[in-house]
């Protein structure tokens, strides 16, 4: 998952930034609302964490102005305040949930947990591909309804791949899915993540192919 992470507050921001990447998200982060209206025109995210109190534009504007762009990404506010009429505000404006300062990272993460569950539950949580269904809301995949072991990064490969069963994803789509802006990665690095999720599907009867000088693919199952 791939996670835009706006907040000014340097110790709080490494620290989220730490804890998320521990799972094998990948995180960006930006301290002001102008570089967070710039990023979400520019990258595509799966889930922002928004703090209001912020330099030169406030969260609630990044906010107003990304569902203006009718962006359904989900949005977690983070902020000090904590009255209603602040809590009602951001909801108003388009937040899916809110987080008041200070918290304890747990908190923060099961928050996720649920924001990205209620998300895929209404758009249909799993991908069915011959033998092999994808639960995303719960990051995990079954071949033959049995549990395929696999780590969070070649999760987040299989997702990627799966859901765009068909189209051939590109070396860089897989790098800016697994890693954030700060974090060093190499295409030897995707490929190994390629090599070991091919051997895992490859007793389903999936292949994931090659396209040189483009990226892989998983061919569409063919009905019939």
């Amino acid at each position: 998952m791939r996670i835009l992470l706006v907040e000014d507050d340097s110790l709080l921001a490494d620290a989220v930034v730490r804890a998320f990447q521990q799972n094998a998200h990948a995180v960006d982060l930006v301290i002001s609302g102008e570089a967070a209206d710039e990023a979400l025109v520019a990258n595509a995210y799966d889930l922002v964490l928004l703090d209001i109190a912020l330099p030169r534009m406030n969260g609630l504007e990044v906010l107003r102005r990304l569902r203006a762009r009718r962006s359904t990404v989900p949005v977690i506010l983070i902020t000090v305040r904590d009255s209603l009429e602040d809590r009602v505000d951001g909801l108003d404006c388009g937040a899916d949930d809110y987080i008041t300062k200070p918290f304890h990272l747990s908190e923060l993460e099961a928050r996720v947990r649920a924001v990205v569950r209620r998300t895929h539950a209404g758009a249909g949580s799993d991908v069915i591909h011959g033998r092999l269904r994808l639960d995303i809301a719960g990051r995990r995949l079954f071949a033959d309804d049995e549990p395929v072991d696999l780590s969070a990064r070649e999760f987040a490969v299989a997702e990627l791949l799966l859901t765009r069963a068909g189209k051939v994803v590109t070396k860089q789509q897989i790098v800016e899915k697994l890693y954030g802006w700060e974090e060093a990665s190499s295409s030897n690095v995707v490929e190994a993540f390629v090599y070991r999720l091919r051997k895992k599907l490859e007793p389903s009867g999936v292949d994931i192919r090659t396209i040189r000088g483009m990226g892989y693919l998983i061919e569409k199952v063919r009905a019939g």
